[in-house]
């Protein structure tokens, strides 16, 4: 605690002003948005009008919530509903206005600063605070650091404001280095420093940290551990009491830390009470520290030898996430992998270390890369994995471990479709079904054949499928040639699954056929179903892919690399944006994996040319072209806090799974519409894209 003769004789509610900001909408773009900062500040006023009993007329709020600003809790109380008359958005100018003109006219003893929103650093390690009205041209912004220098000179009267403030609950991660993020230079300059003026900062993350906020409940969890320390505070109590409170926040923290159950930190800038001392020497320097272990020099060792020369295999990131699940963590706020490869990956791991079980997270990482890898047939590297996993816990004395989940299964049926070599009508025909492996199922013999016959084939590969036994030839490479339906043949076996997927392997320009839309026999009376509506059938063109083969593998691995979801995984092309240079703009970096086309023309007309030469594995379309109706964004997309279609949370390794729900459910609504004699939206015409480069059998010409 302050000693109470530190502070000004007359602090108290009538010389105590503020700024509180809460930012949940941004013009720049939707993806920005976040609920709970606004909600967060009407908490903090409630708290200063309330307990604190700080004059309405002494807070500057600012406000721009995703929702109505009359459906947040305001609270009826005089204070509250003076606020709600008074507030105004959070723009650039507001802020500004308020911090740098209006508050420092006014007398008063104390400042608060209390900011709920986004943070970037910039490249001095400023603190950059995104306004309302921050836009990809000038992302509006305040420049915390530069604001609190300006506080501390005499352009703020002498006498006034010898205590300070900063409360921010936002994460401090580097801004991107890119054109588009542009924040300028932003410094507000100031006078000379005073002497005695003393500022007070508590940040909720450390720099290159995430802030955890919580969506549903509309908070941060930063501001809830503050407002739990600061209630019922008067003014006085509550500022001679920051430093106490900022050691009760850093320690719950760092307990939630310890047991894996949240991974940010605040920090307290620069670790000083009001009177320049530190407090967190004497302290938290003697917390305990996490129990689980570090890998000793001898992981280590094992480690280099068994990831040399490896690339991160596809199934990394599962293998993250399921390393905290084991050791009873929480995963980190972030999406995707820490790093570029599997050493790295296990730095990020072993320098969280674990939960209070003792498991180093390193550990089931590795336990998992062992187990697929086993799954997959590579039996050296798994034996060298597992022989790891069991010295390291032999010498650490580490717990014993879960089994790893097994990889899902999926029955997928490969068609693949060449022209003949001669030009003449038709073409090859070639079927696979894998499960656990490949399997030939059925050939065209050399023959062109016509698309109808490929499908009568398929459908009758399907029924075989559908009704064959285990005995049925899973090992022998022949095809599925009958039911099964002898007395011995498969009587209390396990049957097929049913077939997940139906990947078309086709020339360029059958990749816009209506595959899909294909009649299949269901059920009784000859009744017919699309075939999309049955399976997810998607197409795939593997051999336009010679010239980008490294591009396109590389943006696979990187899209599983992020678990299938980033904010720059999906890209929305535009017919303006349809251009010879599309191609290699794609091309330049692994994001996107995916484009949704939103063009009038049909895909042919550039689109697919640039998807193939840059080397993306999947895109989405309107067979025929014409913007589909709502855009397919909003078809495929969940719904981001503000109800909106978010890209960054769209699983772009679901998509096949996705698109046959959409085409389901537009068979629905055509068929309420054909009742009630209304055109169809047409939604189920769609097409997907989808070329995995970890799954291509029979890539010999079938010429």
């Amino acid at each position: 605690m302050t000693p109470a003769d530190f502070l000004p004789p007359a602090l108290g509610p009538q010389r105590t002003f503020a700024l509180v900001a809460g930012v949940e909408r941004y013009d720049i773009s939707h993806r920005w948005n976040l609920r709970g900062p606004a909600r967060d500040a009407l908490r903090f006023a409630r708290w200063l009008t309330g307990p604190a009993e700080v004059p309405p007329g002494n807070v500057r709020l600012l406000l721009s919530p995703i929702d109505e600003p009359g459906d947040l809790d305001w609270t009826d109380s005089p204070a509250m509903t003076a606020l709600r008359t008074a507030y105004r958005p959070a723009t650039e100018e507001n802020v500004k206005s308020a911090l740098l003109d209006e508050l420092p006219q006014c007398d008063g003893d104390l400042l608060w600063i209390f900011w709920a929103g986004h943070g970037y650093l910039g490249p001095r390690q400023e603190l950059m605070l995104p306004c309302a009205d921050a836009r990809p041209s000038q992302i509006r912004h305040l420049n915390l650091d530069s604001a609190l220098r300006w506080w501390r000179t005499d352009l703020v009267k002498a006498r006034r404001f010898p205590l300070q403030a900063a409360l921010v609950d936002s994460c401090r991660v580097d801004a991107p280095r890119d054109t588009r993020w542009n924040f300028g230079n932003t410094d507000y300059g100031g006078g000379s420093s005073v002497p005695g003026r003393r500022q007070f900062r508590l940040y909720a993350s450390r720099e290159g940290e995430v802030a955890q906020n919580d969506p549903e409940r509309g908070a941060g969890r930063f501001t809830e551990a503050l407002l739990g320390e600061l209630d019922g505070r008067s003014v006085r109590e509550s500022v001679s009491g920051l430093p106490g409170t900022a050691v009760s926040i850093h320690r719950t923290f760092q307990e939630l830390r310890e047991r894996g159950e949240g991974w940010q930190l605040p920090q307290f800038i620069v670790d000083r009470d009001w009177d320049a001392c530190s407090f967190l020497d004497d302290d938290l320097a003697r917390a305990a520290p996490p129990r689980a272990a570090k890998l000793d020099q001898a992981a280590w060792d094992g480690l280099g030898e068994l990831f040399e020369g490896c690339e991160l295999p596809r199934c990394a990131h599962e293998a993250y996430a399921w390393a905290f699940k084991a050791a009873g963590c929480t995963t980190p706020a972030h999406g995707g992998l820490p790093g570029d490869g599997l050493l790295e990956v296990v730095q990020d791991l072993d320098e969280r270390q674990g939960g209070r079980g003792g498991m180093p997270l390193a550990v089931p990482f590795v336990r998992f890369l062992a187990d697929r890898a086993a799954a997959a047939g590579d039996a050296r590297w798994a034996a060298g994995l597992g022989d790891w996993v069991r010295a390291t816990r032999e010498r650490l004395a580490l717990p014993v471990l879960p089994p790893p989940p097994p990889p899902a299964r999926r029955t997928v049926v490969h068609v693949r479709l060449e022209a003949p070599p001669g030009g003449e009508p038709g073409f090859l025909a070639r079927m696979w079904l894998r499960g656990e492996r490949a399997r030939h199922i059925w050939e065209s013999e050399g023959a062109p054949v016509a698309l109808d016959e490929v499908r009568e084939q398929l459908v009758r590969q399907l029924a075989l499928i559908g009704s064959a036994s285990e005995a049925g030839g899973e090992d022998d490479g022949e095809t599925v040639s009958g039911a099964g339906t002898g007395a011995g043949a498969g009587a209390g076996r396990q049957a097929y699954a049913a077939v997940d997927r139906i990947e078309f392997h086709v020339p360029y320009e059958l990749l816009d056929a209506d595959f899909d839309q294909w009649p299949v026999p269901r059920g009784p009376a000859g009744r017919r179903r699309a075939l999309g509506l049955l399976h997810q059938v998607v197409v795939r063109c593997p051999q336009e892919r010679a010239d980008t083969r490294a591009e396109w593998h590389g943006t696979w691995r990187w899209l599983h690399a992020q678990g299938g979801r980033h904010p720059d995984a999906v890209r929305v092309v535009v017919d303006e944006e349809v251009t010879d240079a599309l191609g290699m703009e794609l091309a330049a970096q692994p994001p996107p994996a995916c484009v949704l086309a939103h063009t009038t023309a049909a895909p042919h007309a550039g689109l697919l040319e640039a998807v193939l030469e840059g080397g993306l594995p999947v895109a989405v379309w309107r067979r025929g072209g014409g913007r589909p109706a709502p855009a397919l964004l909003d078809l495929l997309a969940p719904a981001g806090p503000d109800g909106r279609p978010d890209p960054g949370a769209l699983d772009v390794l679901a998509l096949p799974a996705r698109v046959r729900e959409v085409r389901r459910a537009a068979a629905g609504a055509a068929a309420g519409a054909a009742r009630a004699h209304q055109p169809s939206a047409g939604e189920d015409q769609l097409v997907l894209l989808w070329d995995d480069p970890d799954d291509m059998p029979g890539l010999r010409s079938l010429a």
